[in-house]
């Protein structure tokens, strides 16, 4: 749930950018995150590109088989934390500034692109898609890990209600109500493998519970 806006200069939510340094950590510890992100980069290898790179808990999850990750993160704040992190990698990590809607890198540059907690934030979704598309290799993969629309009629509808009033205000404009997995296959990209997951798993559900996991595969331009 990281901030993504058109200049990549000026992206600038330090309250936001605290308290999501605090709660991914935290996610990452007691909420089983970090097995999500292992699970989400394993067998990744070659030249990675990373959109929405927030503080960088990625990092320590590439395997070595991953000759560079290209890290583009807007917002000034988990920037900084994110070249930390790219630090203490075991593998080549270049964190630069940027946008998912207009990436700062060549076309069918990279072998294997990764969208983790970011797509709900963007604020053209089928155009940070389809930069994805424009910079991977033909059949190269797409890894995503986002949370998006609740299955029941009822939390769906609370989610376009906060979408739509102060949920993007007070989580650096995420969006609760969007089908990640639909727009991936707008864009052009084949799933092949996907499963939902909620987090928490247990407790309450919250209008950011619902999540996919998976893999696509770019198609033909």
């Amino acid at each position: 749930m990281r901030s993504a806006h058109h200049d990549p200069d000026s992206v600038e939510h330090p309250l936001f950018a605290r308290f999501y340094a605090r709660l991914s950590t935290t996610a990452d510890t007691r909420g089983g995150v970090r097995e999500l992100r292992r699970e989400l980069l394993h067998g990744v290898s070659g030249r990675v590109i990373e959109i929405g790179a927030g503080n960088g808990l990625n990092f320590a999850h590439y395997p070595r088989a991953v000759s560079e990750v290209v890290a583009v993160e807007p917002e000034r704040s988990l920037r900084r934390l994110a070249a930390d992190a790219a630090r203490r990698a075991e593998v080549p990590v270049d964190v630069v500034p940027g946008v998912a809607e207009v990436l700062p890198v060549k076309s069918e540059a990279f072998d294997a692109a990764v969208a983790s907690l970011v797509l709900c934030t963007v604020r053209d979704l089928p155009r940070a898609l389809a930069e994805l598309h424009r910079v991977l290799r033909p059949d190269a993969e797409l890894r995503f890990f986002e949370h998006g629309r609740a299955p029941s009629a009822g939390m769906a509808a609370v989610q376009r209600t906060l979408d739509r009033t102060v949920w993007p205000r007070l989580f650096g404009g995420c969006h609760t109500s969007r089908d990640p997995v639909a727009a991936i296959e707008a864009a052009g990209f084949r799933v092949t493998s996907c499963r939902t997951l909620r987090l928490p798993e247990r407790g309450p559900a919250l209008p950011s519970s619902y999540c996919v996991l998976g893999t696509a595969r770019r198609g033909p331009a």
